[in-house]
């Protein structure tokens, strides 16, 4: 049977199945085609009726966010007197198998005839559960106006469009906007709303910052932020993010640091994990240096974090060591 009996044509929201002739076989699954964020098969099987099933292809995505669909689902014949069989309008139905979605039909079918599918919406749940999403909402038009706007606020810091707040680090001073910085962060909304020397005077003094980690802090506010400027100042901004209590981003300075544990960097973030109350950076960090017994290769170095850090700290690591020899 050649390639095409198995291939489905599609255009935007339509899928087209063509299929030559059924009589030769009792089952048979198309190949696999894209249709919004997903990749779907149909199938068809002869038994007393025709069952024809249409579902996603089994993925991490699928898995995760399984497609609700809505549409309309036709089998044309296309030979002979043209007939045509419609299935009811499908609202809002999550498809994750194979058995979701079983249309029989009772008609005999034979000869040449289209599988054809419409998707009218396909949505997703929100990451709350309580409504769906149509993914086709979020499309070109919301990107698009999501990308300008960003282009729109980043221009306004590096141009100094009509700012109203100097920011004031240890070597230097960036102009920025009120509305903005209360908007990201509780603490900078608190400090405009209420008689403090920073509404006085048009001015934050951020004196534990200097200016390149400071400017990187803006940029990130201002969704300006490139990914070799974030990894550079990864610390600075950590310590930032937890000081104006600008949760996103102490979470991305988290997820980040988890990424390349090192013997030169794990005390320092295993002590940042502690004083950040950073919990997956924690374990990790005393997993490197316990469970992979990495804390024998740095031991001039820990002997140094030993004399130093918080004896709180000390203590759990101390009782991780000691657990782990238990276990020999």
């Amino acid at each position: 049977m050649s390639e095409s009996a198995y291939r489905v044509e599609t255009t935007s929201r339509l899928a087209q199945w063509r299929i030559e002739n059924l009589a030769s076989c009792t089952y048979r699954k198309s190949d696999p085609f894209k249709i919004g964020k997903w990749n779907w098969h149909l199938s068809m099987e002869k038994n007393r009726a025709l069952f024809i099933k249409l579902y996603p292809e089994i993925s991490n995505l699928t898995r995760e966010n399984p497609p609700i669909a809505s549409f309309v689902i036709r089998v044309v014949s296309s030979v002979g007197d043209r007939k045509c069989l419609v299935h009811p309008e499908i609202t809002d139905k999550q498809l994750k198998s194979n058995e979701d979605f079983v249309w029989a039909i009772e008609v005999p079918l034979s000869g040449k005839f289209i599988i054809d599918v419409e998707f009218l919406d396909l949505k997703i749940g929100s990451p709350d559960g309580t409504e769906l999403c149509s993914i086709w909402s979020e499309g070109f038009t919301q990107r698009q106006s999501n990308e300008t706007a960003l282009t729109s606020l980043g221009r306004m810091l590096s141009e100094s469009i009509h700012t109203d707040i100097a920011i004031n680090a240890s070597d230097g001073s960036i102009s920025a906007h009120r509305a903005v910085l209360a908007s990201r962060s509780p603490v900078f909304r608190s400090m405009f709303s209420h008689d403090l020397k920073e509404k006085e005077l048009s001015a934050i003094n951020i004196s534990d910052m200097s200016i390149e980690p400071c400017q990187a802090f803006l940029n990130y506010i201002y969704g300006n932020i490139q990914n070799e400027e974030f990894l550079t100042h990864r610390l600075a901004l950590l310590r930032a993010a937890d000081k104006y209590d600008i949760s996103d981003l102490k979470e991305a300075c988290h997820e980040s640091l988890l990424e390349d544990i090192d013997a030169k960097n794990v005390l320092e973030r295993l002590q940042n994990a502690s004083l950040y109350q950073l919990p997956k950076l924690k374990s990790s960090c005393m997993k490197y240096l316990v469970k992979f017994g990495k804390i024998f290769d740095i031991r001039d170095d820990f002997n140094a974090f030993v004399l130093c850090a918080d004896r709180e700290l000390i203590s759990e690591v101390l009782n991780e060591i000691l657990a782990a020899w238990k276990g020999f």
